[in-house]
């Protein structure tokens, strides 16, 4: 191969997907529309089911996206100000915003250099300098599965049940990762996720989904994703003289998963397992090709990622964007800027000493093309760009 252009791959191939899957997403829509239910219609309900299955949890509520599916456990957990929620600040805006929309505080936490996700001696370190100034109480922690793979949950775990903390699993990137053949759900009081289309698992618009195995909580909030309306519990025993739909017990929002969404994803979800494998065998494959010119990325003892990013560290990160550019190659700096560092957040604390971690890996992660559709020959030519460009700067 030489350094000419070619025409350029895609970083996320959802198209590629689409043809795979064909006449059945075509059918699954036509479904939809030509059944006429089109708000919370008979397939969300079976999304919700095969989704609990999938997921190794008792229940699965479905919502508008990934983002309220966070916010959802936090007002059923009647969060408010002078609770702090300790996440981690190298992530999506999308996990911290939520804490100050109900008036919380989020402290942000500092993340393990091997894996990217929550560091266990920083988070336990965060929570008892917040115990020790006395002005905020502790009450949630939220994981994240980092570009796909699993958080280290037996240990952030057993901090939240040494401290009675809820402890969330932000799976948005990293549904359908384990570890020891457990789902995050097996550590964590609820996980959720996104259907945002650029995920493992994506539709083709927005959507997210809280998992638990908590029916009471379910329960509030399926309430609070339509306007707070009254559920089966807060009508047993009593009666009403207008159509009960109409009563509203909790202030709530609306957040229902569109059934057009509901039906593609119950296509999507029975292709996941084998495109997690694809996924693996294509990380595995870079990993063995690149492992002498960077640094490739190393998953959990015992995990399984999805794989929503390949993410590679290399100095010189920004000169790897622009010379893959010109070879049509593209890729994606997830995340330059640290929540922590962004001016609107920089009022939030953090731990103690600061996040020096997640500061120093904002400026050398760069992710290459992953998708399940990945052939041999462009991944060749990916990694020969990565490799020409490494050699050139040693």
């Amino acid at each position: 191969m030489t350094d000419s252009p070619r025409p350029p791959i895609g970083f996320i191939d959802l198209l590629a997907q689409r043809r795979r899957l064909g006449t059945r997403i075509d059918d699954a829509v036509m479904g939809v529309i030509n059944g006429g239910a089109y708000i919370m219609g008979p397939q969300v309900q079976s999304f919700e089911a095969a989704l609990a299955e999938f997921g190794q949890s008792k229940y699965a509520l479905s919502c508008a996206n990934g983002t309220d599916a966070l916010v959802l456990p936090l007002m059923a957990w009647h969060i408010r100000t002078g609770d702090a929620i300790f996440c981690p600040s190298f992530t999506f805006a999308a996990t911290g915003e939520v804490v100050p929309w109900l008036g919380a505080t989020p402290v942000f936490v500092d993340v393990d250099p091997v894996t990217y996700n929550l560091d266990p001696a920083h988070l336990e370190a965060s929570i008892e300098a917040v115990i020790a100034e006395g002005k905020l109480k502790p009450k949630v922690i939220i994981a994240v599965d980092l570009f796909g793979q699993p958080a280290n949950y037996p240990e952030i775990s057993a901090i939240a049940k040494k401290y009675g903390l809820k402890l969330i699993a932000d799976s948005a990137q990293g549904f359908g990762c384990t570890l020891h053949g457990k789902h995050p759900i097996h550590w964590a009081d609820v996980a959720t996720t996104s259907f945002f289309p650029a995920k493992p698992l994506g539709c083709y618009g927005d959507g997210g989904a809280v998992l638990t195995d908590d029916y009471a909580l379910w329960e509030v909030m399926d309430s609070l994703r339509v306007h707070g309306k009254a559920t089966r519990s807060d009508l047993a025993g009593k009666t009403f003289e207008h159509d009960p739909k109409y009563l509203n017990i909790r202030i709530g929002m609306n957040s229902r998963l569109d059934t057009v969404q509901a039906a593609i994803l119950l296509e999507k979800l029975a292709v996941f397992a084998d495109e997690i494998e694809s996924r693996n065998r294509i990380a595995a494959r870079y990993n063995e090709m690149l492992g002498d010119s960077v640094v490739v990325p190393t998953v959990i003892e015992g995990g399984v990622s999805t794989w929503a990013q390949y993410t590679i560290e290399i100095p010189d990160r920004d000169g790897l964007a622009a010379y893959a550019k010109t070879r049509g190659v593209p890729t994606a700096a997830y995340y330059p800027i640290p929540i922590h560092k962004q001016d609107v957040y920089s009022r939030f604390p953090v731990g103690p000493g600061g996040l020096p971690v997640t500061e120093a890996k904002a400026d050398l992660v760069i992710s290459l093309p992953m998708h399940p559709d990945l052939d041999e020959e462009t991944q060749d030519y990916i990694v020969e760009t990565v490799r020409n460009f490494s050699g050139r700067n040693h």
